[in-house]
């Protein structure tokens, strides 16, 4: 997973999600070409326990914000090209955040793997490796990063995919996210192997976004699940509102990273909340 590989052109036919998954395809078959499952499970932070994400996320000193580190977006370009690691997520953890989202993804998000390294030696707080799972190599190697959390996305798996997935994680001691985007991906993707359920408030097919949909699904969620609400917050009166509707955490990315300092930008946000 070079960051030089070639970049795969946005138009054409198929959405952006399909191109994203297409791509994932070739970089997970790369990667393990590269690095067996043995070296993976040999890195230094495969056998730590990884932390426990309800925990944070209802710790009484924590905002139940999932702060997320990212450079770039298909929808919006370019967010933050100069942001350090390190000193963003840092003043997220500062700030109260429950959990840090590192985007690993090269192609379309500018992520690299150094980012979750980076973030993991400066924080001990989870951390979630947001990326566009289809592989359990993939969860492998969150693992071995220093990740404690993985995504499942509902959209690009099927049932049997989530329930396995999951369970891989679990087994491996990761907390696991489901995201879903509409009801019918949320009854058909309910398993036991999850921790919590995102109600992504993003269309991943347009990349429009609906804080709405978060109010629609959250009480269709059951409640042994912790619940997430994602994109679309930029309003500290809206935390205010979905935790009054039911939910536990709320994952903001855009709305610091677009800033010339997220760590001051996040620091403002929970002041207001």
């Amino acid at each position: 997973m070079n960051d030089s590989a070639e970049k795969p052109p946005l138009g054409g036919g198929g959405s952006i999600l399909d191109k994203i998954v297409l791509r994932k395809k070739e970089e997970v078959a790369a990667a393990k070409a590269l690095v067996s499952v043995q070296d993976l499970e040999n890195s230094m932070h495969f056998k730590r326990t990884p932390y426990s994400f309800k925990e944070f996320l209802l710790a009484e000193d924590r905002t139940g914000i999932i702060a997320e580190f990212k450079r770039r977006s298909p929808s919006k370009g370019l967010i933050n090209g100069i942001a350090d690691v390190a000193e963003v997520t840092q003043a997220y953890n500062a700030a109260g955040a429950s959990a840090l989202s590192v985007l690993t993804d090269v192609d379309f998000f500018g992520g690299k793997t150094d980012d979750i390294l980076t973030a993991r030696a400066a924080n001990h707080i989870p951390i979630l490796r947001k990326d566009f799972m289809i592989d359990e190599y993939q969860i492998l190697e969150a693992k071995a990063w220093g990740a404690d959390i993985i995504l499942l996305i509902a959209s690009i798996l099927t049932p049997e995919q989530i329930n396995d997935f999951g369970k891989f994680a679990k087994d491996l001691g990761l907390n696991v996210l489901l995201e879903v985007h509409n009801l019918e991906e949320l009854e058909r993707s309910i398993c036991p192997n999850l921790d919590a359920i995102g109600v992504n408030n993003r269309n991943l097919g347009d990349f429009t976004v609906d804080i709405q949909t978060s109010f629609d699904l959250v009480n269709k969620i059951p409640n042994e699940f912790l619940k997430i609400s994602e994109s679309a917050i930029s309003n500290p009166q809206t935390i205010k509102d979905l935790k009054a509707a039911g939910f536990n955490g709320f994952l903001i990315g855009e709305n610091f990273m677009k800033t010339d300092h997220p760590g001051i930008a996040i620091k403002e946000f929970v002041a207001q909340i």
